[in-house]
């Protein structure tokens, strides 16, 4: 861990799993970071969405064995939570300042400068996707590659603006409220998880649920108002040279605007996995059709072996990989159809 003067960190506790919770002081205010893994590895940082945190967003897509086998064993995770919305947060006080998008990519270099890091990993989801990119752009020196699931990069749109001033009204006046949630849960799932009168919803849906009623409202709050008011990337982004992943489920709020950034980016250095039957938040709805894109995006790195020891039916395993990507069909796999559009 680099040392530093005054962003002084506390590790405050040992999670579960073996990662360690740092409390990092920027000039915006506290960070958490959980971080597992060994330190002297590369660097993987994530960063969920609106509402999330890591347990809420990655755990779907860490806590496949194969997963683990794949970025753990290449990389030291550094979960980045959006400010309040870590495990146990406080509210924010009425002195706390109203941080910006750009506000929030500058405490991302501030956490790398405090842990020592130099140039990273980075995976977002949605509103993280979109913090993530800003930094990229921002700071082009400190990311090695993007991986990028349901990005946003436009401004808001004026109905995506409108449903957000509406949540936001709410959250300041009533809480995290039963609208409020159900919002948020359109936001990130599917029809076919969130259920219906006939079907129940599924237990990701139920348990993202319970999480959200932990958040406090008012930091929730502050971070869809950054999002409301941020800037239109669009046009920076051909300029971004590192390798971009990008993942969407075909249901996804932000389809379009996932294709949308896609076409924005260099093709030389891009590639889009369109995820079907899956709605926003793929990293916990459909964690296994990640898999071996993420895989043949490292490869490029040469950050996976193909020697490491996995099961044999995993869909990592080295004889289950064919040269057409991601047909999940031809390899034996019971996973969901993926289309791609791969121009790397």
């Amino acid at each position: 861990m680099g040392d530093s003067s005054d962003s002084v960190s506390i590790d405050m506790e040992t999670l579960s799993l073996g990662g360690k919770e740092y409390l990092v002081k920027t000039r915006c205010g506290t960070v958490s970071v959980a971080v597992f893994g060994d330190q002297d590895k590369p660097a993987l940082v994530t960063y969920p969405d609106l509402g999330l945190n890591y347990t809420s967003c990655f755990q779907g897509l860490f806590s496949c064995p194969e997963a683990s086998s794949l970025l753990l064993h290449n990389f030291c995770i550094y979960h980045i939570s959006p400010p309040g919305h870590e495990l146990g947060a406080a509210p924010s006080g009425s002195d706390d300042l109203m941080l910006s998008v750009d506000d929030l990519a500058d405490q991302i270099l501030e956490v790398l400068n405090f842990f020592g890091l130099g140039a990273v990993m980075c995976m977002g989801v949605m509103a993280g996707a979109y913090i993530l990119t800003l930094f990229a752009m921002k700071y082009r020196q400190r990311v090695l590659g993007l991986i990028l699931v349901s990005p946003i990069c436009s401004a808001p749109s004026w109905t995506e603006w409108l449903l957000n001033k509406v949540m936001s009204n709410l959250l300041y006046f009533y809480g995290m409220c039963g609208v409020v949630k159900e919002l948020l849960l359109k936001r990130y799932f599917s029809k076919e998880v969130r259920g219906s009168v006939q079907v129940p919803e599924s237990d990701i849906v139920q348990a993202c649920r319970r999480l959200l009623d932990e958040r406090q409202s008012v930091n929730v709050w502050q971070f869809l108002e950054a999002m409301n008011g941020r800037p239109d990337l669009s046009e920076g982004l051909r300029k971004l040279h590192c390798r971009s992943l990008i993942f969407v489920g075909e249901n996804s709020a932000f389809h379009s605007e996932a294709l949308h950034m896609t076409s924005k980016l260099d093709r030389r250095y891009s590639a889009l996995v369109e995820v079907q039957s899956c709605g926003s938040m793929v990293t916990e709805e459909q964690p296994h059709a990640m898999l071996i894109p993420i895989e043949y995006f490292l490869m490029g790195y040469g950050l996976y072996r193909a020697t490491l020891s996995v099961s044999p039916r995993s869909p990592l395993s080295p004889s289950c990989i064919s040269p057409e990507l991601l047909s999940p069909e031809s390899m034996g796999l019971k996973l969901k159809p993926i289309k791609t559009r791969i121009s790397l």
